[in-house]
């Protein structure tokens, strides 16, 4: 898939005003397994497994964006099996726009789900992501100016349109929203704009560039597939 809008272009486009920090909720203590400890943080990221786990995972990552989606498939049950159910490791992911409004909207839609069910949603749009990718494609040939308007409007209205390209609105009746639902969620200013601080995070504080682009204990390591992440794993004593 091409990109949509450039990264910096889509934070302009969001905006990042003055947003409160978040306040993480807390994990019942009656979880008898860490993979069913999923919390949202401060930082903007929804992370599963144990808080105090030595080893802490974060990815920034890209629905759309094909690595990431081979990650998602060889990588997360392995991850979840082998590391956060051991209690050795803390998963973290974080939203980050490579590809624009698209993403926005994925994003968006995935935050509005129960946090109990971020990941598990998270996985079925991986798995879909072919078919969100034909629309677009499709789309993009069919209706390029409409592609080009699109991306001028506001951020809540560019969201909602690409949804509606990429046959989001109707995945998601299938995850548990209703089309109301998502499409006030596709508006909803305070989603937006931490969306937009968890993206300026990302380049003005982490450097990311790219995704996946994974942080190993605070740590940037050069690995984009999970036969090269892994190892960085073993190494911090996960």
């Amino acid at each position: 898939m091409r990109m949509m809008v450039s990264i910096g272009a889509a934070l302009l486009a969001l905006g990042v005003g003055s947003v409160g920090t978040a306040q993480p909720q807390r994990a019942s203590p009656a979880a008898t397994h860490w993979t069913a400890m999923v919390v949202r943080t401060p930082e903007g990221g929804f992370r599963q497994g144990n808080p105090n786990a030595p080893v802490k995972l974060v990815e920034y990552g890209s629905r759309t964006c094909p690595t990431c989606g081979r990650f998602a498939a060889e990588g997360v049950d392995p991850l979840r099996e082998k590391f956060i159910a051991t209690g050795k490791l803390s998963y973290e992911y974080r939203d980050f726009l490579i590809h624009g409004a698209p993403d926005f909207a994925l994003a968006l839609l995935n935050q509005c789900v129960p946090t109990q069910r971020f990941f598990p949603v998270l996985d079925a749009i991986y798995a879909a992501q072919a078919t969100f990718a034909a629309r677009l494609e499709a789309f993009e040939k069919k209706s390029p100016k409409l592609v080009a308007q699109y991306q001028t409007l506001p951020p809540g209205q560019s969201a909602t349109r690409f949804a509606e390209v990429i046959g989001a609105i109707a995945f998601m009746k299938r995850h548990g929203l209703s089309e109301a639902q998502s499409r006030k969620c596709l508006n909803d200013p305070a989603l937006i704009r931490g969306i937009a601080k968890t993206n300026a995070d990302a380049v003005n504080v982490h450097q990311v560039q790219g995704t996946p682009n994974f942080f190993v204990n605070g740590r940037a390591v050069r690995a984009y597939s999970w036969d090269r992440l892994q190892p960085e794993l073993w190494a911090a004593g996960a």
